[in-house]
């Protein structure tokens, strides 16, 4: 069988670039390291801002960088790209058509997961920029999945709790994430889609119910060892 190698479009930001690779080592069934997946990163930390550049308060295109990522990885010879950054799926038809190459896409990824598992409803929380081009909104509809996000000042904790705290190396206010959990809840949400890498480390760090907090990088991990051809645990 050919070896299959996977690139990763990474830096975005550098953290949850380290956090999927250590997802996808945990979670690849190996008793050797030749039987880990292959993969070649990125760690473009410099890309610019995708939320402000979305929203309109920057004029540097992040998706000039991704593309030309995107092009190395092919040219050294990468099988699929993955690119471990929610709101960057904004430009996700972009990067995938300046390649011959596929691009996983980590919404849909998240989306197929919950409706496998039967929910009915979700809550999304996703940077600004995610929620302001309904990125998730417009999967959750494919899908026949009903959604709920969240009102203006609830939004802004998210991206406080995203930029001030995690960007920032801090740890999450949990407090304030709890909070905003519990007014989904009482919305009947069944499941809440962690809808930016930063609060898959938020999930980690705090361990959080894996059936209830559905992590789009775990559905990222999942996908990239399942399509390399490897075991999963």
């Amino acid at each position: 069988m050919k070896n299959i190698t996977v690139g990763v479009l990474g830096g975005l930001g550098p953290m949850a670039s380290v956090y999927f690779y250590e997802m996808v080592v945990n979670m690849t069934d190996a008793k050797t390291d030749q039987e880990h997946v292959d993969m070649i990163i990125t760690n473009r930390a410099t890309t610019p801002d995708r939320t402000a550049f979305i929203v309109g308060k920057s004029t540097q295109d992040p998706s000039e960088v991704l593309i030309d990522d995107a092009k190395k990885l092919e040219k050294y010879g990468v099988d699929f790209i993955v690119m471990t950054c929610n709101t960057a799926h904004y430009f996700y038809d972009k990067i995938a058509n300046s390649v011959n190459i596929p691009l996983v896409n980590i919404v849909e990824e998240t989306i197929k997961h919950a409706k496998a598992t039967n929910h009915k409803k979700l809550g999304i929380l996703a940077t600004t920029g995610n929620i302001s081009t309904n990125l998730y909104q417009n999967m959750c509809e494919k899908y026949g999945i009903e959604y709920l996000v969240l009102d203006e000042n609830r939004q802004s904790q998210v991206m406080e709790i995203i930029y001030d705290d995690i960007k920032s190396g801090k740890p999450a206010n949990m407090n304030k994430f709890n909070d905003i959990v519990d007014y989904l809840k009482e919305n009947n949400c069944d499941g809440v889609i962690l809808g930016c890498t930063e609060l898959s480390i938020l999930k980690n760090d705090n361990n959080l119910d894996g059936d209830f907090y559905i992590d789009s990088l775990e559905m990222l991990a999942r996908e990239t060892i399942v399509k390399s051809g490897r075991k999963l645990k």
